[in-house]
């Protein structure tokens, strides 16, 4: 089935419109971006079960945006009554007549911002799904999930494991947004479902705390088959509670694709977000057609290269969804830019503008960022290995743009000595470096790849949205500790 926009949406449609045309009298440009999203989230652990009908992109509202005279100002509505357009648009003109005054008198010297263009385009995208979030029976699915959680803590004990708690985790959500313009109805609707089993273990001295996931652009139907990510997490828990501490020093490496797509997002993610070029607060624009990586090193960018929790048809300022080669062959191409960005810095807006809500600024986001296959087998990177590691499960990483620092927390690496793994394990692992110069050392890259999407990304230690991220297997040069 393909999931339905939201009648609510379509509803209130003719009335936005009118709103646009109205406020088209008294200002150049008119956008207006309304949302109706959603879903729910459980959280099933031996201790507790909850249920929640809201998630971290459930919502319902509006954001007029309009431009005059060099200035863009923006005005979010929590309702909108569509027999009462007239007082709306009289209301919102007064409040954005009022930011207007208010820059000016506080004597705001604005970026060089033209209009935005207003090109004829209509969008309707209802993406596949097999089940709707809305529609779900919660009451199963929890009798589901605690059945996982319950079978992790025997399996766990069963293996000599002390077992204190097994977690899963569940959300699911169904946005729609309606996109208006002048010229412009642009209208989408798609699911996309996480999932996360969690296993709390302890040892003689010490717990810890193991992590999978699932995730995809799909309804709750991702978690019938969740229970086969169950072995692996009490696995890891077992790897963990017998890992040691790396001795720090340089070390070649085999990061596994979820550590690939950590090093993509921080890498090469916020260091060409546009928006900082145009702040300055970038290294990565003045290495724009220079190498920053080995001849192994592709990477792309955007909603459409991956299918994943944020593949979306067009982003939060109307733009289509692109595919952005960011990396080719070891040389910066180019960054991903929303549209103001892309106004004040002369170049195309990328489809990278997104709002954590309907309520927050648009900012140039990641949305899939992935690193190209190879053309290697994990096999033959393990065997070219003399001494070092293979790194597997990510946990947090950090970049500076401003001066391509990177640090990624790594779950565990597992050791390889010539050529072969030994059954050591060390944890926790934090790698850290000059961009250019891990980028530099890949020398092997495999032909598989996987994504990621279980996970959110912050601007600023704010604004949090939806990202994915992953990629093959990698063989680089890299600083542990």
């Amino acid at each position: 089935m393909n999931a339905p926009f939201s009648s609510y949406l379509a509803g209130i449609a003719p009335g936005l419109k009118e709103l646009t045309a109205l406020l088209r009298e008294r200002f150049d440009y008119v956008s207006i971006l309304s949302t109706d999203s959603v879903g729910f989230q459980t959280a099933i652990s031996q201790r507790a079960k909850s249920v929640n009908r809201e998630t971290m992109t459930t919502e319902r509202g509006t954001v007029v945006r309009v431009y005059r005279d060099g200035l863009y100002s923006e005005a979010a509505l929590t309702g909108f009554n569509p027999d009462k357009v007239r007082e709306t648009a009289e209301s919102i003109t007064a409040e954005l007549e009022a930011q207007f005054r208010l820059l000016k008198a506080a004597g705001v010297q604005p970026y060089e911002t033209g209009k935005l263009p207003d090109e004829k385009r209509t969008i309707f995208a209802e993406m596949e799904t097999e089940r709707l979030p809305e529609q779900e029976d919660l009451a199963e699915l929890v009798n589901r999930l605690s059945a996982i959680s319950d079978r992790g803590m025997k399996e766990g004990e069963a293996q000599g494991i002390r077992m204190i708690d097994c977690n899963t985790r569940a959300s699911s959500t169904h946005i729609c947004k309606l996109f208006l313009t002048e010229n412009q109805d642009l209208r989408q609707s798609y699911v996309y479902s996480e999932g996360v089993i969690m296993a709390l273990v302890a040892g003689e001295d010490r717990t810890e705390m193991s992590y999978t996931a699932v995730s995809g652009r799909c309804g709750p139907e991702l978690f019938d088959h969740m229970d086969e990510k169950l072995p692996e997490a009490i696995r890891i828990g077992k790897d963990l509670l017998a890992a040691e501490h790396v001795v720090p020093g340089e070390y070649d490496v085999i990061t596994a694709p979820e550590v690939t797509g950590l090093i993509a997002h921080e890498a090469f993610g916020h260091g060409v977000e546009m928006d900082m070029f145009v702040k300055g607060r970038a290294l990565g624009a003045d290495y724009i057609g220079k190498r920053v990586g080995s001849d192994n090193v592709t990477m792309h960018e955007g909603a459409l290269c991956a299918v994943d929790v944020t593949s979306y048809a067009f982003d939060d300022e109307g733009i289509p969804a692109g595919d952005v080669t960011e990396i080719e062959n070891g040389i910066l191409r180019a960054g991903i830019c929303d549209a103001l960005s892309a106004l004040r810095l002369g170049t195309v807006p990328t489809g990278n503008g997104k709002r954590e809500s309907f309520s927050h600024k648009a900012y140039t986001r990641m949305t899939n960022t992935m690193f190209d296959s190879g053309d290697s087998t994990l096999e033959e990177m393990i065997a070219s290995i003399r001494k070092g590691y293979l790194l597997e499960g990510m946990q947090s990483g950090m970049e500076d743009p401003k001066h391509w620092g990177i640090q990624c927390i790594i779950d565990r690496g597992y050791e390889i000595i010539d050529g072969k793994l030994t059954g050591k394990i060390v944890s926790p692992l934090v790698m850290t470096g000059y961009v250019p110069d891990l980028l530099g050392s890949v020398s092997m890259v495999s032909r598989d790849r996987e994504v990621f999407g279980a996970g959110a990304c912050g601007k600023g230690h704010k604004e949090w949205v939806k990202v994915a991220d992953g990629g093959p297997y990698l063989k680089a040069k890299v600083r542990l500790g």
